[in-house]
């Protein structure tokens, strides 16, 4: 009988394979369990359908990282933080700090946990890499005044 998985089965396969089990194997444990559906031409169109669609998702949020990307990659987002002593700051500028300046001056919306900068201490100007999507990342100068 021919399968398609749901999931990784070892010694069988992996998730949206196309497979030959056995009949009692299939129906004793891969259909109760969930793990696999019975090949036929609709499940078949449905399957198709499916990473069609999840294919579309991955595509869509890659061309929005690359249009954020170029928003983004160059740019400078300027702070004001209170001065402290020895013209230092007065605690420091954190990656939330940035996300809303980028947030606020670029209109591109950054989760804080994205951008890879440590806590920033002193004025002047830093370099921030954002990362937006697997392997596409933006590198913007961060400059902090008083």
């Amino acid at each position: 009988m021919e399968v398609i998985l749901k999931k990784d089965v070892k010694g069988l396969g992996k998730a949206g394979e196309k497979v030959k089990a056995s009949d009692g194997y299939a129906r004793n444990y891969l259909f109760p369990k969930g793990l696999a559906v019975e090949a036929n031409a609709q499940t078949l169109t449905e399957f198709k359908n499916s990473e069609a669609s999840k294919q579309h998702k991955i595509d869509m949020e890659v061309a929005a990282a690359k249009e954020a990307q170029q928003k983004l990659q160059g740019k400078t987002v300027k702070l004001h933080a209170k001065a402290g002593q020895n013209g230092r700051l007065f605690g420091s500028v954190t990656t939330k700090d940035i996300a809303a300046a980028i947030t606020e001056q670029l209109s591109v919306s950054v989760d804080k946990r994205k951008l890879s900068a440590a806590d920033i201490k002193n004025f002047g100007t830093y370099s921030v890499e954002v990362k937006l999507y697997s392997g596409i990342t933006a590198t913007l100068s961060v400059e902090v005044s008083e």
